[in-house]
């Protein structure tokens, strides 16, 4: 792909070095639509207003949106305010129906749809001929090339406004946040193509208001290009995703505490430290939550050895466990005393686990 315009339009339409995305997650009817796009019409810092006319849930029996009603709600929203409009398309339909209402300025595809090549193909193909900007969310789960595809789709039809969106991978077991950020996978796509201009989604990595604002602050640490962030007038009565969304004030009060890196920043993203750093963290925590997966199967074993009277320590098991984890070890260039310690780290507390389950059982055993 040559790079040279997308950078180009994205800067374009910032004023300056960060652009601004916020809204509702869904757009639920023309007062709360209207209400929270003149409330953030008042914030200079906000150039697009973001609402979901059509939203791609897990169970039919969510709310999935108010359709093309809705556009006619945007439209409003052009009419009267300064902001720009922005909703996601999942397939060719929505596109037709966006491009005939006038209402949208630019369009995003959601990580559900980046994850299907043929959607992507069929919304690429509706586009063709048009040069609305497109932004890109990272698919469900962490692959990079599967991203990139979906950039190679939108190009080869012609459309060269184009970015990405990092909204974190989903979770293999449950978290603190909602979604894992993996840095590494954004710094990737951002080292390998840096004309591609990478907005940060807090709202879906945090899942909860109270870690949007330090997620936030990540992004602009590691000098991404812009935000888009969930605001709703009245965020407990959301039809979706309720207890991520700001209200207007306290989306103006994050921005107030945001610290914003200063204009003559090196442009080459983040320093090496910085950026090895960022790679670590992420690591850390996914040991830390497969971790915390291997101690849920210990449980289940600690549960199984309970109930059919099966010793805890097992001599043969652990011997074997210590000689193919150091030899895999040993494989990766890693120090044989420290994959030893390690190991028994972890031994240990899958002890002190299954310890735990036989003296509940032994008490349940005596109360009953």
């Amino acid at each position: 792909m040559d790079l040279i315009h997308f950078k180009y339009w994205f800067d374009c339409l910032k004023d300056s070095n960060f652009l601004f995305i916020a809204g509702p997650c869904s757009a639920e009817s023309e007062e709360q639509v209207l209400q929270t796009a003149k409330a953030l019409n008042n914030i200079p810092l906000v150039k697009v207003f973001r609402a979901g006319v059509w939203k791609p849930r897990t169970s039919p029996n969510s709310f999935e949106g108010r359709g093309q009603e809705a556009l006619e709600w945007l439209k409003l929203v052009k009419e009267q305010t300064d902001l720009l409009t922005a909703t996601e398309v999942a397939n060719a339909k929505h596109v037709e129906q966006v491009l005939r209402s006038e209402a949208i300025d630019i369009v995003w595809i959601g990580a559900r749809t980046t994850g299907n090549p043929f959607s992507v193909q069929e919304i690429a193909q509706a586009l063709r001929g048009t040069d609305i900007p497109v932004l890109i969310k990272n698919p469900v789960f962490p692959d990079l090339r599967l991203w990139l595809g979906a950039f190679e789709r939108f190009y080869k039809v012609g459309l060269r406004k184009l970015a990405a969106i990092h909204r974190g991978f989903y979770p293999m077991v449950k978290q603190k946040l909602r979604n894992i950020p993996k840095w590494e996978v954004p710094i990737e796509l951002k080292t390998e193509y840096p004309q591609i201009p990478i907005i940060g989604d807090p709202s879906h990595i945090a899942g909860l208001t109270d870690y949007v604002g330090e997620i936030a602050q990540k992004y602009l640490d590691f000098n991404f290009d812009g935000l888009m962030i969930e605001v709703h007038t009245q965020p407990s009565k959301a039809m979706s995703d309720a207890r991520q969304q700001l209200t207007p004030d306290q989306f103006t009060q994050l921005l107030d505490k945001l610290k914003f890196r200063k204009p003559d920043f090196d442009e080459d993203f983040v320093d090496k430290l910085a950026k090895y750093r960022m790679q670590i963290d992420s690591i850390d925590y996914q040991i830390i939550e497969l971790l915390g997966q291997r101690m849920d199967i210990v449980k289940k074993i600690g549960a199984y050895k309970n109930a059919h009277d099966i010793s805890i320590f097992q001599l043969d098991r652990w011997k074997e466990i210590v000689i193919s984890r150091i030899k895999m070890g040993l494989s990766l260039g890693l120090d044989k005393d420290f994959i030893r310690n390690f190991i028994q780290l972890i031994h240990k507390e899958s002890i002190n686990q299954q310890i735990k389950i036989r003296k509940n059982g032994t008490k349940r055993k005596k109360t009953n």
